[in-house]
């Protein structure tokens, strides 16, 4: 099984990808534990992310892991660096 290439923890302002839906949440991931084939056999594969919601104050993040399949599931993919969209897009 290939290694990510998302392994390295990056900051909330340089993620490796923004999802975000109309509802106003937005994930962006900082960090993926799997590779991209690993996660397609794993429901429970997860992302480390800062994320934001309208119940929390603008500009205002909160950063834990979050299951990647709620995320491509519920949000659409805005900006990503183009290692992202090689293996995600």
């Amino acid at each position: 099984m290939p290694r990510t290439s998302f392994g390295k923890t990056r900051t909330q302002d340089k993620p490796y990808a923004i999802y975000k839906n109309a509802s106003g949440w937005e994930w962006r991931v900082l960090k993926t534990y799997k590779h991209s084939s690993a996660e397609l056999k794993d429901p429970y594969a997860r992302w480390f992310v800062a994320a934001t919601s309208p119940m929390m104050h603008e500009g205002e993040f909160e950063m834990g892991d979050t299951y990647a399949g709620e995320i491509k599931q519920f949000g659409e993919l805005v900006l990503a660096d183009d290692t992202w969209l090689d293996e995600y897009a």
